[in-house]
């Protein structure tokens, strides 16, 4: 019994030839899935794709655009951090990442970024930049009131939708907010051109 298993191991083993030009230096013909299914007869090739990360992996689409999340806090609002290592802080949302629920609040969350020189004279550098914090961590904030407070929406007289602070009552979307936003985006875009 052992001596038929071991002539037909030697048997199959003297059939397969690794030689040179048939096998070495071929590319790989891509994976069918007619033979993997034996029920389900099909042409399509299986691609071989990197598997990534659990927290590099961005939610997506059926076209491949990433699912963009809505938050509760937007551009140029005040906000304070309710947990992590900032906890307590009060700052201003300069940015936000919708497709990973991310906010950049500034001067807080500051990372160290150590920079190469690019040039053979000039020196490397070591540079401070706010790292993101996740939108659940933040909670707008009433300058007014100091108070944090969770975000509300309600319909006023004239039909516009606009948040307000379920604590205090105070409206976040006016007219005055907005304006004064569009003139800081003004002026940081002509600092930018200059």
């Amino acid at each position: 019994m052992v001596a038929m298993a071991m002539a037909t191991l030697q048997s199959s083993m003297s059939s397969l030839s690794l030689s040179s030009n048939s096998f070495f230096g071929q590319p790989l013909s891509p994976i069918t899935l007619s033979p993997l299914l034996p029920g389900k007869p099909t042409g399509k090739q299986c691609r071989i794709v990197m598997r990534l990360k659990r927290w590099e992996r961005k939610e997506c689409k059926p076209n491949s655009l990433p699912v963009l999340h809505k938050l509760h806090v937007k551009v140029g609002d005040t906000v304070k951090v309710i947990s992590g290592h900032e906890k307590g802080q009060i700052g201003e949302i300069t940015k936000i990442f919708k497709h990973n629920s991310t906010v950049i609040v500034k001067d807080l969350n500051l990372k160290t970024k150590h920079v190469k020189s690019r040039e053979e004279g000039e020196p490397g550098q070591i540079n401070k930049v706010e790292g993101p914090i996740h939108s659940s961590n933040v909670m707008l904030y009433s300058k007014e009131k100091k108070v944090a407070s969770r975000v509300g929406h309600k319909v006023l007289d004239n039909g516009k939708k606009v948040r307000y602070l379920i604590k205090t009552g105070e409206v976040i979307d006016t007219e005055e907010n907005w304006k004064k936003l569009k003139e800081a985006t003004k002026k940081t875009e002509q600092v930018a051109a200059a």
